[in-house]
């Protein structure tokens, strides 16, 4: 008989909303009355997650077309402004409304903002001094007010989606989210936050070891302050530490830990196979899923009850294709 181990094929993965600027699913919202429609978000991204299309612009009714807006201000205070017309001020009601989507997205799983804009830029938004002179980067209004409320809420600008390993990031950071949003909201146990970071060792051992040891601490002090607070400080570091990126040598890493749990079991051909998968995607010649899929075909026949519950090996839908590119 065979043995119980990794579901085969995979478990399905839900379909997440992600909360995204509604010119880049191609929504005639912008300034200019144009959009920024984005090819991988609407012809990829789209069939694995729902969108909340959100322009704060028209939200506060301002319409399209419409005076265009740039950020003004010092070291102590930015301020959305028309560019032609100073006295236009939207601040507050951008911020206001940033607030407002933060209180009501508890179905959001992820965010993906339009670059450099004065409402939804995460970075980098050119900030004028009252001169007109560019001073520095900031970020848009809108933005900055929903992540401040929800600071764990994973969140991207569209253009680094070409970056594969910064794609990669992202949604792993999208589902992890959701993972945790549904422990919190399954009324989290001890036993119960203690089993969600066991599943997650491997996953957060490839964002850097001594965060998963900072971590693993703070699991070995539960039951020294109030759950709430356990929980709290969890989440934080957790989501914290899957937003430093994971490096091929982490990676290698893991899947060397991970190879040590199955000494026992593997052949001597069957671990020299696995030592050059895994320095081949070391070096660069393989991507990640060649030494992964390997790994899944040993557990499937070596079940080891530590390594088949971690999310490591299935932690976002295999038809994003997110492992052959990193």
């Amino acid at each position: 008989m065979r043995p119980s181990a990794l579901p085969d094929p995979l478990p399905a993965f839900p379909r997440l909303t992600l909360g995204i600027s509604a010119c880049l699913v191609g929504e005639p919202v912008r300034f200019d009355g144009g959009h920024k429609r984005d090819r991988y978000i609407t012809d990829h991204l789209a069939r694995h997650f729902d969108f909340r299309a959100v322009c704060p612009e028209m939200a506060i009714g301002m319409g399209a077309p419409r005076p265009p807006l740039r950020l003004v201000g010092d070291d102590t205070e930015v301020r959305a402004l028309g560019v032609r017309d100073a006295t236009l001020d939207v601040t507050a009601p951008l911020a206001a409304f940033g607030q407002h989507v933060a209180a009501t997205a508890q179905d959001l799983s992820g965010y993906l903002f339009k670059a450099r804009s004065p409402s939804c830029g995460m970075e980098r938004v050119k900030v004028y001094g009252e001169n007109g002179h560019l001073r520095r980067g900031g970020r848009g209004i809108y933005a900055d007010a929903l992540m401040r409320a929800l600071p764990l809420l994973p969140a991207e600008e569209e253009g680094r989606l070409q970056d594969p390993a910064l794609r990669e990031n992202f949604i792993a950071r999208v589902h992890a989210y959701h993972r945790w949003q549904a422990l919190r909201a399954a009324g989290a146990t001890a036993d119960a936050l203690v089993q969600f970071h066991t599943r997650h060792k491997l996953m957060l051992m490839a964002h850097g070891s001594e965060r998963l040891r900072v971590l693993g601490r703070l699991i070995a002090q539960i039951g020294t302050e109030p759950l709430i607070d356990s929980l709290d400080r969890y989440g934080s570091g957790f989501m914290q530490t899957l937003s430093y990126r994971a490096t091929r040598k982490r990676h290698a890493n893991v899947l060397y830990h991970a190879m040590g749990y199955l000494k026992q079991q593997l052949t001597p051909g069957d671990k020299a196979e696995l030592v050059e998968a895994i320095e081949a995607y070391r070096t660069e010649q393989v991507p990640r899923v060649v030494p992964i899929t390997l790994m899944r075909h040993h557990l499937r026949h070596h079940p080891h009850p530590y390594l088949v519950q971690q999310i490591y090996w299935h932690w976002a839908p295999p038809a994003l294709g997110l492992g052959n590119d990193t």
